[in-house]
């Protein structure tokens, strides 16, 4: 739903304030690796090349990069080091700027599905997003579909009454399903704008995983053919190269079409998104910031980049 429209003076603040620990740590290493030179070598390649891998971009990504500027080091004959930064800029730019090409849903209720293990912060960017929908004027309806973990259904039922939108709960290892159904069907009888579904942090083998979640898949579509429009896995910055893991385990068992990247403040590793968007082609939806309820926004491909090179 592109009712989002906006991003701005204060969301720019808080993604700048969040890069921070992830510019200092890159920028003040490659001005080292600078010093003293005019011309890209060997020597600055192999240097950036560790930086990138610090900064938890992934192998595969990095040595895209490097290839990269190898082959303009060799066609060029001659490439300065204040072309580098521009030129990494270009490409890392390119590599997370992803044609959404999924039709928008106009049909109503949207339908998200949320996906994700546990401790990644999937409960609470549930309600931040619900708090991003009401701002919007939307009627939001969430659903307690983690029956495994009661304290998943409290946790929701707690930013369903900060958020100040009804939670759909049953008791605990009831059927996931049968939430996401009475979630769905809840949505349709009070015309909602809006119902978000958690799902169990669980992920035990693929194949239980992509049951559970085909399961609850199936039982959203006898109310709504189409439904779920979005299917968002969360994934935690902090974890770095786990994160690749977790997108590897949930983009094989379920289609998920979009991502909720958070605590990007709380680590100086934030080329995990690039790196991720990159190797998995699917696009950054949302970002968390920081820990209060607003700091959930929507990632714009320009102000990430923008911000990360701004010194």
């Amino acid at each position: 739903m592109g009712i989002f429209n906006f991003f701005s003076k204060k969301s720019k603040e808080k993604l700048d304030k969040a890069l921070t620990p992830t510019k200092t740590s890159f920028w003040n290493n490659f001005n080292k690796v600078l010093v003293g030179k005019s011309t890209v070598d060997d020597e600055i390649l192999d240097r950036l090349e560790e930086l990138l891998l610090t900064a938890d971009i992934g192998i595969d990504t990095t040595l895209k990069i490097i290839d990269l500027l190898e082959m303009r080091v060799a066609r060029d004959k001659y490439l300065n080091v204040a072309e580098l930064e521009s030129i990494l800029r270009e490409e890392i730019e390119s590599l997370i700027t992803i044609l959404n090409q999924a039709e928008q849903n106009t049909a109503l209720p949207h339908i998200i599905l949320i996906v994700g293990i546990n401790g990644v912060g999937k409960t609470t960017t549930i309600g931040k997003l619900a708090a991003l929908y009401k701002q919007a004027g939307k009627k939001v309806i969430l659903g307690a579909a983690d029956t495994f973990r009661a304290a998943a259904i409290e946790q929701l039922k707690m930013w369903g009454e900060r958020v100040g939108v009804p939670v759909v709960a049953h008791s605990m290892h009831t059927d996931p399903s049968a939430v996401a159904y009475d979630t769905v069907q809840k949505a349709i009888q009070e015309q909602a704008d809006v119902a978000i579904i958690d799902t169990a942090g669980r992920l035990h083998t693929k194949v239980n995983l992509m049951n559970e979640l085909s399961k609850i898949r199936r039982t959203i579509e006898k109310l709504m053919p189409a439904a779920p429009h979005e299917i968002l896995l969360v994934l935690d910055a902090t974890t770095g190269q786990n994160a690749f893991i977790q997108t590897k385990a949930f983009t094989e068992a379920t289609a998920v079409n979009g991502l909720v990247v958070t605590k990007l403040d709380g680590t100086a590793k934030g080329g995990v998104v690039i790196g991720i968007i990159d190797q998995f082609h699917v696009p950054v939806k949302y970002i968390g910031v920081g820990e209060q309820i607003d700091d959930l926004q929507l990632f714009d491909e320009k102000e990430f980049v923008e911000t990360l090179f701004k010194q």
